[in-house]
Parts: C-alpha cells; structure tokens; sequence
C-alpha cells in the first residue's frame, strides 16, 4: 500500500508515451505490482522473469513496453516493415485470446493519436499457429506482422521452412508466457533449441544482436532455474535474468466440501447425485462457475449430467479432444455470458481470458499444489479481484490430499518444476531442421546448441552418437534409413539430404502420437473432435456417445475415422481417452505424509482441522477417524519417514501384501516393478502389481511364504536401478517410449506425404527399429539362458530408458527411499492382519492406470478381497485384532500332551533316532520332568 509519503504508482508510467501514458491511466487505472517492478527493468533492455499470480497484469507488463517502443517508432516514421516482438505461448487458444487482447488497445491508441494530429500505420498482430490457414500463412510471410503471436512448434516450423526464418531476423524481444507449464517436459527443451537457432538468425543478419527475453510465470519454482531455461547461458557482458517475484497467491477463498453419506474408497451413485445437486444449488448463487474435471471422460460425464439438470444451454464442456470450433464457440459462449457452468481439464487452466468467472470447482485432487492455484486463479481474473474456489473430495483418500492442499496453499508452499536434461531425441530433429535450413560446422552448432540450458551438459559423446543417428541412420534389412544429414567427417561440415526439410517440417514438435481417431460429422463432414484408438475400434455403428455435450450416433469405422451423426439427445455413453495420470507432486506428497502424522499427534485433531483449515466438521471428524482407524489397524500411520507393510488373506486363499509408503506414484512405480521383477527370480512367479500416489500393493500367491518384515529387503539400493531396467526392458512401457522417441528423433515417420501413417504401420516400424538397434529386445528370452539383457549404447535405447526411469519413475527416488531404510532413518513395520486395514482399500480398488501388469480388471487377485464398507470405530485400540482368549485357546488345543511325546519319542527311536532337541521345542510343561530323565538316561548311555 503507497502513503502520502511514497512515490504515486503511476509514477511507473512516466518513461511511457504522453498518448500511451494517458490511455492507461484512463482505461486501467493505477498499474499492479508486477507493472511497477517490472516495466524498468523491461525499459532497460535487461532479461525479466516476471512472477505473480494469475490476473495480476503479468502480460500487460511485458506487452505496454513492447507497444510503446512500436508506438514511438511509428510517430517518427521509423517502424521497420518487420517482425519485431515474438509471443510465445503453449496454448493455442492463449494466443488467440492475446490477439484479441492486443488488438482493441492499438486502435485505442492509434485513434488518441489521430486526435492529437498523429497519423500513425498499423501496428501489425498476427497469429500463427497449426489452426491458421494456408492462406494466411503465405500472407504473413509476404507480409510480416510487428508483432507475431505463436507456439513452440510454430516457431519449430518458422524457423525451418526457408521464406519464413528470413522474417525472423528482425526479431528483437521475446515474450514467452506462462513459461512454467512449457519448461516441465520436453517441449521446452525442444523450444530451448529453437531459441538458441533463432539467436543465430539474428546474429547472422546483424552481428553481436542479442533479443530481449521476457518470461511470465505464475505459481511455481525455483524461478532462478526457470530464468536460465528462459535465457540460455547469457552472452558475453550481459547479465544474468532479473527475477520479479510479486508472490504467488491473490485473495483467495478457498473451502473443501464433501458429499453428505460417510465416504469410501469410491463414490457411490448416491455422493455423486449429492455432488450434482450442490453444483446445482452452487451454479444458483453465482453468474458463472468453471468446474475442473482431471479426465475428458469425467468432463463429459459431468457435463452431460449437469445439463440434464440445468439445461443444455446453460452448461458447456471443453477439453483438448473437441475439435477447435467447438471449442471457440463454447469460449465465446462463456464469454457473453450465455454460460452458467463450463467442465473443463486442463484445457481452461492456463491464463486464458474467459471472462467472468464467479467461482472454480475442482473435483478430486488435481495432485499438484501450483495445478490448484493455476485453476483457483482463473476465479476474478482481474487485478484487486478476489479468487473463489470449492474442493470437492469423494473418497477417504480424496479428502486426505484435498486437506493436505488445503494446508499447503494456506501456509504459501509451492511445488518445484523439474526440468529435463539433454533429451537426444529433440536434439536429433532440431540438428535435422537446422542442417536443412542452413549449412553448419558441425563444432560451431555444437557450440550454439549448448548454449540452451538444458544442454549445457551434453558431452561431444552423446553428441557423436545424434550426429552418427541422423548422418548414418540404422542399419535395416532393406538397408539404412532415415539418412537425414550429409557429414563430412574431413571437414566437418553438415549438409541437409534431399527430403529432410519436409521430413522436419512434417513430422516436428515433441507431443508424442497417441493415435486418435478423427470425428467427423456428417453430412457437414466437420471434424468435432478424436476419440481414443481402443475406444473407437471397440464401438460399433448405432452406438451414441457424447462428446463435447452433444450426443452422436456412429454411422461406421473406416480408414481411422469415426463418421457420425447428431444423435439429437438420445442416451448417450461416455468416452474413454487412455493416458497414464499424472503421479502426485514430491511436495503434495510430503504434505499428505505430514498431515497424517499431525492429526494423530494433535491433542485436539477435530477442532484444529475446524479452526485453522475450515473444514465442515463431518469432514473434520471423517478424517480424524480414518487417519486414527488406519493407524490403529497398522500400530502407527505411515509417512515418508515410517513405512507400514501390511498381509492379509484374500477370499481365495492367497494373500495382499501392501506397503503404505506415501511418496508418490513416481517413486511407488519404481519401487512396485523392481518387487515384481525380484519376487520373479526368487519364486519364479509372475505377481500381480499395482502402485498408486500412496502405496504399492502385491498379490501373492499361496507359495509365497516368507517373514513379511523382509519385504523392505528385496530390493538393494545398489541394485535397484539395474533391477528396475530390465522391469522395464519386459514392460510394455519401453516398446511405446522407444516409439515416441524414434519419431521425435526423425527415425520414424508420424506423417508421410501429407497424410497421418496408420498406427498399425507406426507400431511394426517401431518394432522392426528396435530390432535394428536392439535385437535382444524382441529376441526369444529362451536363448538367453536366464542372463540380464545388456542395453546397447545408442541414443534412442539411452532416451527411451531415461524417459522410462526418470520421467515415468523416479529411481533416483526409489534409491534415496532405500539407503534412508538400510541407514535406519526411515522406519519399518510388518504387520500381519486379518482383514486390510482402512488405508489398504483406495489399493484394492486401485484404477487400471496403477496396474503395473497386464491383466485385465476381471482378473485381478485382489478383487477377491472383501472389505467393510463404513469406518470401525475409531477409538477401538483393538481393531483388526484377534480375541486374546481365543488365541490361548487355539494354544492350548493344538499342543501335543505327554502321551503324545511319548508316543512320538518311541517311534523315533525305532527309527534310531533321539529327537530331545525337537521335542524340547514344543513339549507341554507337563512333559518337561520326562524329557529330563531321558535326556539322563541318554547321558549315561
């Protein structure tokens, strides 16, 4: 807050154009934060990471300085007739949305110029992206926009077809928005690369010239790593990025609420009519609410049933498998306000200008804390405007975590963005679409490439081994292919072979092919979205299925396509979409193993559940009996620093063997595949195995016998990483990310002129590639005689590998969870039960994306375990345990009496052999003065 005595806000506006100067002031009021910190450095020509809650002005930051220095050029009549300012965004609805958002202030300030006698030209924004047309494509090239508006894999493609990288020359500031959710995986290391190229192109045309970057982030960290990602290794005599950290939460409102009836380890028909009827009920007393699903499948479910009840025009769905004008036109339908509830994914999350947004309902868990505070903050998406948002939690697990998250954005926690390292199949393409657009020393590219921070590290190994990829191919049957680059080993020179820059331009980007089937409809034969390959090979033509709120009859299944009709409301089923969930952040994780721990050690666990989070007090007393049921059945509650393992029989007579172990789906993977595989060579048996964000579960079978407490000792931390790769090797898992790889790599066509290669077609490829390259792979496992399979040294077996154990998995976790065991700072506990304890139920039923084998849902062991629906009594200290007078009556039954050791001594000694030691083991009391004598008489001989 500014006093009589500090500088007035708008004294940040005083560097600024008068007209521009004046149409802030009058249009926006005082500038936020982020606009007071940030616009000198931006003036300064300095790189900027500007950091701040979403709705705060973060692009405005970046844009106003961006226009003003276009808007002072065009009143001296010196604009360049070239593109000067590139955006950069991950979603291409985001782009749009920024056009649109740029558009109405230039015109605003160019008609304040006109009023002041200023003729001004047009100040030029365009978008390109994979919706723009051929048509306007062409033009932009003809004509450049001053400021182009784009993604990562149009920039890609900008800068490897040959007319298009010219006009990048002039570019001299770089916007990148919402950098965060671009940094997190292999997009922004293929955007990293694209970057340092379009710095050559720069350089190229004007020597020393290094563009201005600008990053916007919100909800994440660690910034300064974030701010290299933006950067690269700074060129000589400039300084590092400036960080603008302006916090990471608005005023926020934030409540969790739960279903009336007890929860479960899954919601029942009648919770989810108690959550419909709330929504309702919510949707009443607020203009517009934006409901966040975490599948497309729950988003069309959820959207179908609300519409059912609110009307179909009050009620729109929108996630990335709807076709882009149905998703245009249900944005602008929420725009004017002809919305009152929108159920959405992801595809809503980022800061995209949605209009009004009263309240943001999350259902479940998103599993991250930034995911939640990127989606609270789509509520009051303005400055000063206060974010309002409900969590719903459906099962006992749910309501966990949603407490957990609670605590954590109370308490100003966040989680960290883990960036990768030298991916070498985004190297492989970006060296082939470079090479293609222009010739290089192959040392000088070298040295440009590792300038992007993911590459810093990369060895001239690794970087032989791409360059042998792309200029040798593999050696095939039919002979090389994918030969892509001409090296000239005695010069070092790179030259493109014929085809490779269409080869890059087709088949560029990092977005691995998850092979959809294209809607179409008919008789418009518009596309309205994809299905998933499994969901559209198992319908059949008559079948109606929603999608994107809409019923459709399928006419038939042919050539990859889904051909259907307006089915005009009839019943429809929901779509599924196949995909590996996301696994619970590192620090969400430790919240919930925190949370656990406190709410049995708080003296008053319901009233500090009540009073610091706010919780209903059902939920509040919901809770504190779960965690004290759990912990009463397991002797303690597990956390990240006591893990529980727990047995018990199933309805089959074998046995459920669970370890509670709340790291994290990542971790539990890795640690669940590296059991399978040990209990494989140690009982020569194939287990079932599922391991979710809490724990892994094994279903043994009635030969596994052993002392439970050695289950923590299975697997070594030495050997657990060469363990968990040849998991992996006999996994499904390796043959899919090897294919990804091949096709990032440029080793595999996705598309071939023009038109999508078949997945039947891209998966024999694959397969005939890692037979090229990998032989022992997909060899008969009978000719290695019970050997380990060496992986070969080749980059698309190295990356494949690394995306398995370190993107999927997390063995550098598993691995530090071991040592903390064997150096005893984690404690372990064995606990054999007759029935699984509360905290064993969410595993039992866990969903077919934790199972870590393949058999299907009918087949699993562990549906053979029977559990009790409502919560025990809580304070019962004795839950789970056996009647202690039974147990001494089964003593006492199953004891042999004297006659008995006699009886078995006599026989023994016709057989010659003296068993003192053997009965002394369990001979009654009464037998004791017998055996003394015996064992007299056998003294004495």
């Amino acid at each position: 807050m500014f006093t009589a005595a500090d500088e007035s806000p708008f004294d940040a506006l005083s560097s600024f154009h008068p007209v521009v100067q004046a149409w802030f002031r009058e249009t926006l009021g005082p500038p936020s934060a982020p606009q007071i910190r940030g616009w000198p450095l931006i003036r300064q020509g300095r790189d900027v990471l500007i950091a701040a809650p979403t709705g705060s002005g973060k692009t405005l930051t970046a844009f106003l300085a961006c226009l003003d220095q276009l808007f002072r050029q065009a009143a001296d009549g010196a604009l360049p007739d070239q593109t000067r300012v590139l955006y950069v965004s991950p979603l291409k609805a985001l782009g749009n949305d920024v056009q649109k958002n740029l558009l109405e202030p230039l015109a605003q300030l160019k008609a304040r110029a006109k009023a002041q006698g200023l003729e001004l030209p047009d100040i030029r924004v365009l978008v390109r992206s994979g919706d723009t047309s051929a048509k306007d494509r062409a033009a932009m090239v003809k004509k450049p926009p001053h400021v182009l508006i784009t993604t990562p894999e149009s920039l890609y493609l900008y800068l490897t077809a040959e007319r298009s990288r010219a006009t990048l020359a002039g570019v001299r500031t770089v916007v990148v928005d919402e950098i965060h959710a671009l940094a997190r995986d292999k997009r922004g290391s293929h955007f990293a690369l694209s970057m340092e190229r379009l710095k050559a192109v720069i350089a190229a045309q004007e020597p020393g010239a290094v563009p201005q970057c600008i990053g916007l982030s919100a909800t994440t960290r660690p910034l300064e790593a974030l701010g290299q990602f933006l950067t690269g290794v700074p060129a000589p005599g400039r300084p590092p990025v400036e960080v603008v950290q302006v916090g990471h939460v608005r005023p926020w409102e934030l409540s969790l609420e739960v279903p009336e009836d007890e929860l479960s380890s899954v919601a029942t028909h009648e919770m989810w009519g108690q959550l419909y009827e709330r929504l309702v009920a919510l949707s009443q007393t607020h203009r517009t609410m934006l409901v966040f699903a975490n599948t497309r499948r729950l988003a069309e479910r959820v959207g179908h049933d609300l519409a059912e009840r609110l009307g179909a025009d009050a009620v729109g769905t929108h996630h990335g498998s709807m076709a882009k004008e149905l998703r245009l036109a249900v944005e602008d339908r929420l725009k004017e306000g002809r919305l009152k509830v929108m159920v959405a994914t992801a595809s809503l999350e980022l800061g995209l200008d949605i209009g009004s947004i009263d309240l943001v309902v999350q259902l479940g868990t998103p599993r991250s804390i930034a995911v939640m505070l990127q989606r609270l903050g789509r509520s009051g998406h303005r400055v000063s405007a206060i974010s309002k948002g409900v969590l719903f939690a459906l099962t006992r697990d749910e309501l966990v975590e949603c407490t957990a998250l609670l605590r954590a954005i109370k308490e100003g926690r966040l989680d960290a963005v883990r960036l990768p390292t030298k991916p070498l199949d985004v190297l492989a393409q970006q060296i082939v679409a470079e090479v293609a657009a222009q010739d290089w020393d192959e040392r000088a590219l070298y040295q440009r490439l590792t300038q992007a921070t993911a590459y810093v590290d990369l060895t001239p190994h690794e970087y032989e081994q791409v360059l042998q990829l792309v200029s040798d191919g593999v050696a095939t049957s039919r002979g090389r292919s994918r030969v892509h680059v001409h090296r000239d080993r005695v010069h070092g020179q790179l030259k493109a072979r014929k085809g490779a820059r269409l080869m890059a331009l087709q088949n560029g980007g990092a977005i691995p092919d998850l092979f959809s089937y294209p809607v179409i409809a008919e008789p418009d034969d518009k596309q309205v979205g994809t299905l998933d390959e499994d969901f559209a090979v198992e319908s059949m033509p008559g079948d109606v299925f929603v999608l994107g709120s809409t019923s459709w009859r399928i006419r038939r299944i042919f050539d990859g396509q889904v051909r259907v009709e307006n089915a005009n409301g009839l019943p429809p089923s929901v779509p599924f979409w196949n995909g590996e969930a996301p696994a619970r952040t590192d620090e969400l994780s430790r919240e919930v193993a925190s949370l656990r721990a406190d709410v049995l050690a708080h003296p008053e666990p319901r009233a500090w559940l009540e009073g610091e989070l706010k919780l209903p007090s059902h939920a509040a007393d919901l809770l504190v009996r779960y965690v004290k049921a759990g912990a009463a059945a397991l002797t303690t509650v597990p956390t990240q620093t006591t893990l529980v393992a727990e047995r018990f029989f199933d309805e089959a007579g074998g046995m459920q063997l669970i370890i509670h172990a709340p790291f994290g789906a990542r971790v539990n993977r890795a640690w669940g595949l590296s059991l399978r595989k040990s209990f494989c060579r140690a009982f020569d048996f194939e287990l079932q195995a599922a391991a979710t964000d809490d724990g892994i579960l094994l279903s043994l079978g009635e030969q596994h016998s052993f002392p439970l407490a050695d289950i923590f000792k299975f697997v070594s931390p030495f050997t657990a990483e060469r363990v968990l790769v040849q998991a992996v090797l006999q996994g499904p898992m390796f043959g899919t990310r090897f294919r990804w790889a091949a096709g990032r790599a440029l080793a595999l066509s996705r598309l071939q002129n023009g038109k999508r290669v078949p997945p039947p077609i891209q998966r024999a490829r694959a397969e005939d590639l890692i037979a090229a390259v990998f032989p022992e792979q997909v060899g008969c496992q009978d000719n290695h005689g019970g050997q380990e399979i060496e992986p070969p040294d080749h980059p698309l077996v190295s990356e494949s590998l690394k995306d398995c154990l370190h993107d999927l998995m997390d063995v550098g976790g598993l691995v530090r969870v071991l040592e903390g065991m064997k150096r005893g700072d984690i404690k372990t506990v064995a606990v054999d039960l007759p029935e699984p304890s509360v905290f064993a139920h969410q595993l039992l039923n866990s969903a077919p994306y934790t199972y870590l084998d393949d058999a299907p849902l009918e087949e699993r062991r562990a549906r053979a375990v029977s559990v009790r629906r409502a919560l025990p009594d809580a304070e019962a200290k004795e839950f789970g345990a056996l009647d202690a007078a039974a147990i001494r009556q089964v003593v006492e039954d199953a004891q042999p009496t004297v006659r008995d050791a006699e009886e078995l001594h006599d026989a023994l000694l016709q057989l010659g052999v003296v068993p003192l030691e053997v009965l002394g083991r369990w001979a009654p009391d009464g037998a004791r003065p017998w055996l003394d004598a015996l064992a007299a008489d056998d003294r004495a001989g």
